[in-house]
């Protein structure tokens, strides 16, 4: 148990004394746990919940509340402290990702959208709407499922962009295996849009494909 613990060892006592930054993972999640069980410390807890990451850390952030649930030690209660937190963490991040972020690289928007959408298990398909600064005025989802051309149609993106007097646009969309070599229908994506932004004066500056830990970008690599 954690009270059995040397005072310096335990999670809370160890941030008063060395800062948030010298407690690992399971310590941090610790503290959220708040509380054990009679049979195991909350940094036992910590440990199966962080067990339950098949890839990486970040795979805490698809867990759903009945997923968490089914981690011994961790109730409704806990399972909604732990939601809680992930999603304070993911409103801090859009906070950053604001209107008028200035898009310098692809590594731009993959460092955004790398928690936003790089672990979903679903594709989802983004349009991101700059001035002609290259400043960001918004994103939005356009469809979510797998690609294809009836699902991600030019009418649809456009129109977006045209509301908004979006000067050009950049394509993101995810893989859920985490892979990012791009498919063929992917290819013929980026194509259409490609020609419907000349034809309607809206460039495609990019289309990004992301992953669990990189990104593709078209541009990069010559096909746009």
């Amino acid at each position: 148990m954690i009270k059995e613990l040397p005072l310096e060892e335990r999670p809370r006592e160890k941030m008063m004394m060395y800062g948030e930054q010298a407690l690992s993972n399971a310590e941090l999640i610790a503290i959220i746990l708040r509380t054990g069980t009679a049979k195991k410390s909350a940094i036992d807890i910590a440990h199966k919940l962080i067990e339950r990451c098949t890839v990486d850390f970040s795979d805490l952030n698809q867990l759903s509340l009945e997923e968490l649930c089914e981690i011994e030690g961790i109730g409704p209660s806990k399972a909604c402290q732990i939601l809680s937190s992930l999603e304070l963490g993911r409103r801090i991040q859009r906070s950053n990702f604001k209107s008028k972020t200035k898009v310098t690289s692809p590594d731009t928007i993959y460092t955004f959208f790398k928690s936003e959408i790089g672990h979903e298990k679903v594709e989802k398909f983004i349009v991101v709407l700059l001035n002609t600064k290259n400043e960001i005025i918004k994103w939005e989802i356009i469809s979510v499922g797998s690609l294809n051309a009836s699902i991600v149609h030019p009418r649809e993106v456009f129109n977006k962009a045209i509301k908004k007097n979006a000067a050009a646009i950049i394509a993101v969309h995810n893989h859920p295996s985490g892979h990012v070599s791009p498919s063929q229908e992917d290819l013929n994506i980026t194509l259409r849009l490609k020609e419907a932004g000349r034809i309607v004066g809206i460039n495609l500056i990019d289309h990004i494909i992301i992953g669990h830990e990189t990104y593709y970008s078209f541009k990069e690599n010559d096909q746009l």
